[in-house]
């Protein structure tokens, strides 16, 4: 897992082949206008997902705590406050209904070990080995966040 902003992104460029696209893609978009929906950058290699909702509690958030085999995620913090859980898979024994190939993801009956927050033009890399919980609301309003779904090769 890596935590940053926006302005440090380019740091992480040589993480991932496909992450300097995705930061590129960023830095040129107007987030602030976004429209929820899903936006395809590269292909099925590359893909944004814009999401501007009210936020969870943290025990409706554990519902959906969550890994992925074939993405990294990079969710970026457009408007409000959101607060993640985080768990290492490694640490994890209890799935709910094992991995779904068709939608890439694997649901845990766990707790998180960890709660961390984002706010405006900062971003969270979460790789398979990253359990997480999403979308927890910290004060009033909406989280309006994009998810950039990254092709593991």
């Amino acid at each position: 897992m890596i935590i940053d902003s926006l302005k440090n992104a380019p740091k992480y460029s040589s993480v991932h082949p496909l992450f300097a696209k995705a930061f590129e893609y960023i830095a040129t978009t107007d987030l602030a206008t976004m429209q929820p929906g899903t936006y395809e950058i590269q292909g099925d290699e590359l893909k944004a997902i814009v999401s501007d909702k009210e936020g969870k509690s943290r025990e409706e958030s554990l519902e959906k705590f969550e890994c992925h085999r074939k993405h990294i995620d990079i969710q970026v913090c457009i408007s409000g406050v959101e607060e993640i859980g985080w768990k290492p898979i490694e640490k994890c024994d209890t799935d709910k209904g094992g991995y779904n190939d068709e939608k890439d993801v694997q649901f845990w009956d766990e707790k998180p070990d960890m709660y961390f927050n984002l706010t405006d033009n900062q971003f969270v890399i979460l790789f398979p080995e990253d359990v997480h919980a999403p979308m927890i609301g910290v004060g009033e309003g909406n989280i309006k966040k994009m998810v950039i779904k990254v092709k593991i090769s």
